[in-house]
C-alpha cells in the first residue's frame, strides 16, 4: 500500500544490474538483453493495491520487454514520458510518441526501445487481483492509442496519478489503483492495428533494421544524413534499407522525420534547453530550413513551435518551485522565451594548450587563473564552455574566486580592485558580464536581466584535466585558502564580506507575528591573521528596492551583482556587538560539468558537485567528484568566510577568496581497493572525517528528466536528502569498508553524524560524517 522508492545510490556499481532487473520485474518487465542491463543512475517509485502496481520509471537509454507470465493476461499499460520510444513487434519497428499509451501483452515478442533515457509511467496487474476481467482483456499484439478520447483520459490521469503516488493517502490511492484497473477494458475496445508483420528471415532482419534505427539516433544532427550513409556505415545495400523499413510499415524518410520531431518536441518542452532558440532546436535536431521545420511540427502535432513551447511553459508552471526558493520560481515558467545566448568565454591560446603539454613536463606545474570578465561563467554550469586552461594530473593550480554578494557594499568590496570591477562592471551602457544564471537571455519571465538570477554564483573556469574522460574521477585537494583584501585606499589590506537573510532562506516564512518579512544585508570585517581568526559585524541595513543600471527595479534580492548605493539604505550600527563569528574558509562550488545538459542551475547541487556549502571544505580537505564529460571541466566559486550547518538564512559569510588546489586524475582502469572505488556523489575527506554528501534528489537532471530544473525546487525534503546519506553510507560501509548490512546499520547509528548541511539551494543536502579512527585498528 505504501510507496516504495528505489535508487541506483543504494547499490554499488556491480550490484545495480541486479537491483534494476528486480525493479523492472515487479511491473512485468525484463531487460530486452541481459548483458545490456543498465548500469548508472535510476529510480523508481512503485505503489501497490490488491495486485495492482503503478510505477514510474527513470533511467539511461535501454530496451525493455515482457517479463512472461502465464497465469495472469492483463496486459502492461505504459505512458513514455518526455520523448518517444521504438515499438518492436511481430518482428516490425513502430514509433510510439511521447504521451501516447502502449497495450503490451504479458506473454510475446515484443520490445520497448527508450533512445535517449528511460521515463516512462508502467500499470501493472497480476493474477491476484479482484478486479480481473479475463475475457475482456485478451490481447496477443500491442496496441498504440494516440491521445484523444478516452485514450486522452486514461492517460492523463495515469501520468497524474503517478505525479502524486507518493502523497496519495491509502484511501485515495486504492481508489486511484482501482479506477486504472476498471479503464482497462475500454481502453482496449479502441482501434489500433498492431505493428507490421516483416517477411521472413524475422530475427535477422529485425536486429539489423534496430541498428538502423540506432544509427540513425546517433547521426541524427546531420541534416545530410541520406539512406546511403546509414546503409554504407552498416554494411548492407541502400535497397535493402529500403526494403528493411517498408517491411515495418514505414520508410526510412518517414522514420527520420519522425525521430526528428519528436526530439524538437522534447527538446521545446524542457525548461534547461530555455536558452536555445526554436531555430537552434531544429536546426540541432537536422531541420536546416526552420519555416519548413515549423509546418512539419504543425502538421504533425497540431501546434506551432511557438504555441507548444508556451503551453508547455505553464504546464512546468505548476510543479515549479515555491516562491520561497531560488532558481525555476513558481511564475517564472508561464511567461518563458528564449534566444541565443549572448554571453561567449574566451578560448585559452592554442598554443598554451598545446605547446606545453606537448611533451611530458618532468615535474608537475603551477598554474594561475584570475578573475575577470573573460574568465568566469556567472549562475551556471555548461558542457559546452570552452575552458580557460589545461592542466595535467599532479598539477597545482591558483584559482582566484569572487563573491557575488560583492556589490552589497562596492566601496569595500570592489571599488580600486581590478578584477572585481572588470566582473562587476555595469552601466547604463555596458555590462561585461550579461549573462548571469541559466534562465532566458531576454529576460522574459520576469524582466530581472539576462539568465533571470536562475543561478548566482561567479565561477572561476572551467579549468580542463588533461586525459580526463567520463568514469574517471577526479581528486581535488584544498592547499591553500587566502581572503582577497580590499583595494580601495580607504580599506587597503582589510577583508569584508556581506550576509543576506534573503527570501529564499528557510527563515523566510516564520518571522515573529508582529513583524513582516524582510531581507537583512550585514556586512562583516574579516580578522585572518588573528591567533583565532573570526568575523566582526560592521553594520547591516534591509533591503530597499534597487535600480540597476538599466532601469530596472529590483523588490527583493532577486538578481545577482545589482549595486547597492549607499544611499538608498539606511545602515544600522552596533549589530552582533561584540560577538566574534569564528572563521571556516571554504568554497562553496567546487564544480565538474554535467552531462545531462548545456545549461545547469548553479543553485542546486548534485553527484557533479557544485553548490555544496559545506564548511569541511577548507584549506587541508579534499573532495571526489565523478567525472562526466571530457576534460572534467571543473569551476570553484561560491567562497565563504564562514557557515553554519544548514545555511538557515539563505547565505553565508560570502568572502571573495583565492584558492590554491592540487588536482589528481583517477582513471577508471585504477580504483580498486579506493574509497572513491565506487563513486556516483561527491565525498570529501579531511585529515579525520569522511563526509559524504546526500541529497533530497542525488541526480535531478536524470530523474525529472526535461523538468529537472524546476522539479527539484517543489520536491525538496530533509527526509528525502536523510534517506539518500544513509543510502549512501550504507553503501560505502558494505562496499568499501566490508561491512554486512547489518553491521553497516549497526555502525551508522552509533558511530555516525549525520547533519543538516543546507536547506536553501533548492536540492536539500545532508552529510554523514565517519571518523576515521573507527577503523584505526581494522584491516579495511
Amino acid at each position: 500500500m505504501t510507496p516504495r522508492p528505489f535508487t541506483s545510490e543504494s547499490y554499488s556499481e556491480g550490484e545495480r544490474p541486479e537491483a534494476w532487473r528486480d525493479v523492472l520485474a515487479s511491473v512485468g518487465l525484463r531487460p530486452a538483453v541481459a548483458e545490456l542491463t543498465h548500469k548508472g543512475h535510476a529510480t523508481a517509485v512503485r505503489r501497490s493495491f490488491e495486485g495492482i502496481t503503478l510505477a514510474t520509471l527513470s533511467a539511461g537509454p535501454q530496451t525493455v520487454a515482457a517479463l512472461p507470465d502465464a497465469a495472469t493476461d492483463h496486459p502492461l499499460l505504459l505512458l513514455p514520458l518526455d520523448d518517444g520510444v521504438t515499438l518492436k513487434a511481430a518482428g516490425g519497428y513502430t514509433i510510439a510518441a511521447a504521451g501516447h499509451l502502449l497495450l503490451l501483452p504479458r506473454l510475446g515478442d515484443w520490445s520497448v526501445a527508450f533512445q535517449r533515457d528511460l521515463r516512462a509511467v508502467v500499470l501493472c496487474v497480476d493474477h491476484d487481483s479482484t478486479h480481473r476481467r479475463a475475457a475482456v482483456l485478451d490481447l496477443t499484439e500491442p496496441q498504440q492509442i494516440a491521445p484523444g478520447g478516452f485514450g486522452d483520459l486514461v492517460g492523463r490521469m495515469l501520468d497524474t496519478t503517478a505525479r502524486h503516488l507518493e502523497t496519495l493517502s491509502a484511501p485515495e490511492w486504492s481508489a486511484a489503483a482501482r479506477t486504472l484497473c476498471e479503464l482497462l477494458p475500454t481502453l482496449l475496445q479502441r482501434s489500433a492495428a498492431p505493428a507490421t508483420d516483416l517477411s521472413a528471415g524475422t530475427s535477422s532482419k529485425a536486429a539489423t533494421l534496430h541498428r538502423l534505427c540506432q544509427t540513425i539516433e546517433r547521426r541524427l544532427d546531420d541534416p545530410e544524413l541520406s539512406p546511403a550513409k546509414v546503409a554504407a556505415a552498416e554494411g548492407i545495400s541502400e535497397r535493402y534499407l529500403q526494403k528493411l523499413f517498408g517491411g515495418a510499415g514505414s520508410s526510412f524518410t518517414h522514420y527520420l522525420r519522425e525521430r526528428r520531431l519528436q526530439r524538437t518536441r522534447a527538446d521545446l518542452s524542457n525548461p534547461g534547453e530555455a536558452h536555445h532558440s526554436i531555430s537552434e532546436i531544429a536546426f540541432r535536431a537536422g531541420f536546416n530550413d526552420s519555416a519548413h521545420f515549423s509546418r512539419a511540427f504543425r502538421h504533425r502535432f497540431g501546434v506551432s513551435p511557438r504555441e507548444f513551447r508556451q503551453a508547455e511553459t505553464e504546464r512546468h508552471a505548476t510543479t515549479a518551485a515555491a516562491a520561497a526558493q531560488r532558481g525555476w520560481p513558481q511564475q517564472a515558467l508561464a511567461q518563458l522565451r528564449s534566444r541565443p545566448p549572448t554571453t561567449t568565454v574566451r578560448k585559452p591560446d592554442a598554443a598554451a594548450l598545446q605547446g606545453p603539454r606537448a611533451r611530458p613536463a618532468p615535474e608537475p606545474q603551477h598554474h594561475h587563473l584570475a578573475a575577470d570578465a573573460s574568465k568566469v561563467h556567472w549562475g551556471y554550469f555548461s558542457r559546452s564552455l570552452a575552458p580557460q586552461i589545461e592542466i595535467a594530473s599532479g598539477d597545482t593550480i591558483t584559482i582566484e574566486t569572487l563573491t557575488q554578494h560583492a556589490s552589497d557594499d562596492p566601496e569595500r568590496m570592489i571599488l580600486g580592485d581590478a578584477g572585481a570591477e572588470n566582473v562587476f562592471h555595469w552601466t547604463h551602457d555596458q555590462k561585461n558580464v550579461d549573462r548571469r544564471g541559466a534562465g532566458p537571455v531576454d529576460a522574459s519571465i520576469y524582466g530581472r536581466g539576462a539568465g533571470e538570477g536562475f543561478g548566482v554564483h561567479i565561477c572561476t573556469g572551467p579549468v580542463a584535466v588533461k586525459d580526463a574522460q567520463p568514469g574517471d574521477v577526479l581528486e581535488i585537494r584544498i592547499l591553500d585558502i587566502v581572503p582577497r583584501a580590499s583595494r580601495n585606499p580607504d580599506f587597503k589590506g582589510r577583508v569584508f564580506g556581506s550576509s543576506v537573510a534573503a527570501w529564499w532562506g528557510y527563515h523566510y516564512k516564520e518571522f515573529l507575528a508582529e513583524q513582516h518579512a524582510h531581507e537583512a544585508v550585514t556586512i562583516y570585517e574579516i580578522h585572518h591573521d588573528a591567533d583565532a581568526p573570526y568575523a566582526r559585524a560592521l553594520y547591516s541595513y534591509r533591503w530597499e528596492p534597487q535600480t540597476d543600471p538599466f532601469g530596472t527595479v529590483h523588490a527583493t534580492y532577486d538578481y545577482p551583482g545589482v549595486p547597492v548605493q549607499p544611499s538608498s539604505v539606511r545602515r544600522r550600527h552596533d549589530v552582533l556587538d561584540g560577538l566574534r563569528i569564528p572563521l571556516r574558509p571554504h568554497f562553496g562550488v567546487i564544480a565538474l560539468a554535467p552531462r545531462e545538459a548545456d545549461f545547469v542551475d548553479s543553485v542546486p547541487p548534485a553527484y557533479f558537485g557544485g553548490n555544496l556549502d559545506n564548511w569541511r571544505l577548507g584549506k587541508g580537505s579534499t573532495v571526489y567528484l565523478p567525472v562526466s564529460v571530457p576534460g572534467a571541466l571543473l569551476s570553484v566559486g561560491d567562497p565563504h568566510a564562514a557557515q553554519g550547518d544548514g545555511e538557515l538564512g539563505g547565505t553565508a559569510i560570502e568572502c571573495s577568496m583565492t584558492g590554491t588546489f592540487e588536482v589528481v586524475l583517477h582513471k577508471k582502469t585504477e580504483f580498486a581497493d579506493k574509497p572513491f572505488a565506487d563513486l556516483s556523489y561527491p565525498l570529501i575527506e579531511t585529515a579525520t572525517d569522511w563526509v559524504l554528501m546526500g541529497f533530497s534528489h542525488p541526480n535531478y537532471l536524470a530523474e525529472f528528466g526535461a523538468g529537472g530544473q524546476s522539479e527539484v525546487y517543489a520536491t525538496s525534503s530533509l527526509d528525502l536528502a536523510m534517506k539518500d546519506a544513509f543510502r549512501k553510507m550504507r553503501r560505502f560501509l558494505m562496499t568499501i569498508k566490508g561491512l554486512s548490512e547489518d553491521e553497516a546499520i549497526a555502525l551508522m547509528s552509533v558511530a555516525v553524524d549525520f547533519g543538516v548541511t543546507q536547506v536553501v539551494d533548492g536540492n536539500w543536502g545532508v552529510h554523514a560524517i565517519l571518523s576515521k579512527r573507527v577503523f584505526a585498528d581494522a584491516r579495511c
